[in-house]
């Protein structure tokens, strides 16, 4: 039993006065009120929300779209599972409900976007993976969807955003090193056209100037953002002829790969190049050396985004009034071993 016909056709009586009696609407009696709810327990009657939501102009729902590939299936350590708790925080006080969407990575992420929004899936959008120009922005902005996203873009418009301080990243790991004789220090970047990159790598580049050491583009990595990617990063930095001593890592699984490459190799991190990882993932706690690297709470992070979206939204803009504007989000230096040794020429 699970439509509302066949309830009332069960207890004899109008499908409107179901409908009155299972809303909590006055004009409906206290026995009748009973006799209802107690025979939609027992048929195991459930609520066609899809119509309800038609009619209200609303679905309830907020939607999380991922970017979705072999990477994010094989890592483990998605960065998204520990932002949803804070965003559920948020969410289940109105009773509102979280959808991840994700978005395959060989389909244009504005089209899929289109195709939600057609579909009516969802009230207000949270996006990610931001790209250099994203027109999901413009889009957004035109349909007057409330929307915030997780990182900066250069698209045009006063947009919401919460994103990483990649800035301070760059420029506390490039002292650090630094302070330990340093001089040659590469990173890794995205292969992708993802802006992180973009904001990452200049800031690199302004850190390295602050100490008066020249940009040398071989010393920028850019491979994918994943384990494999950090493989493939030890790899291409080994090839090198004139190698570094030290590398920044952008994604936090990336050290996991590198280290085993360079154990292959013979080259010992923390003893023959220093390492600095760029988030406490759980899996790479457990490296040795310890990993040296930025550690930030997810769930603060899901939580901050949630109550921002939710100020963009009308039904509950006033609750959340005190929800800031943009923001970038801060994150902590870890020291670990794999980074600890001084150059002897320093």
């Amino acid at each position: 039993m699970k439509g509302i016909r066949q309830l009332a056709e069960h207890l004899a009586i109008s499908i409107g006065t179901v409908s009155r009696a299972l809303n909590g609407r006055p004009d409906v009696n206290e026995e009748t009120r009973r006799r209802v709810l107690a025979a939609a327990e027992a048929l195991g009657y459930v609520a066609n929300q899809s119509g309800r939501s038609l009619r209200q102009g609303e679905t309830k729902v907020i939607g999380l779209m991922i970017e979705s590939s072999a990477e994010a299936v094989e890592n483990a350590d998605n960065f998204f599972l520990g932002v949803t708790s804070g965003l559920q925080h948020v969410f289940t006080r109105h009773k509102l409900d979280l959808l991840l969407l994700p978005c395959p990575s060989d389909e244009d992420p504005c089209e899929y976007l289109k195709r939600m929004v057609a579909r009516r899936v969802v009230d207000a959008m949270i996006i990610s993976n931001m790209q250099r120009v994203d027109r999901r922005v413009d889009f957004l902005s035109r349909a007057r969807i409330p929307f915030i996203a997780v990182g900066r873009s250069l698209s045009a418009g006063n947009f919401p955003w919460i994103d990483l301080d990649f800035e301070g990243v760059a420029e506390r790991a490039v002292e650090r090193l630094v302070a330990r004789g340093h001089r040659r220090i590469a990173i890794t970047a995205p292969s992708s056209e993802v802006n992180l990159g973009y904001v990452f790598v200049e800031s690199y580049r302004r850190a390295l100037e602050q100490y008066g050491l020249p940009f040398d583009p071989s010393l920028v990595i850019r491979v994918k953002s994943s384990e494999q990617g950090g493989y493939q990063a030890a790899r291409e930095l080994l090839l090198l002829e004139d190698r570094p001593t030290a590398v920044i890592l952008i994604y936090e699984l990336m050290a996991i790969g590198l280290y085993r490459r360079l154990m292959e190799s013979g080259v010992l991190p923390g003893r023959d190049l220093a390492v600095i990882g760029f988030r406490d993932a759980p899996r790479a706690r457990f490296l040795q050396p310890s990993l040296s690297c930025f550690r930030m709470s997810l769930y603060d992070l899901g939580v901050a985004l949630g109550q921002m979206l939710l100020a963009r939204m009308p039904a509950y803009r006033a609750l959340y009034s005190d929800a800031g504007g943009n923001r970038i989000w801060p994150l902590e230096l870890v020291a670990g071993e794999s980074d600890a040794f001084q150059l002897t020429n320093a």
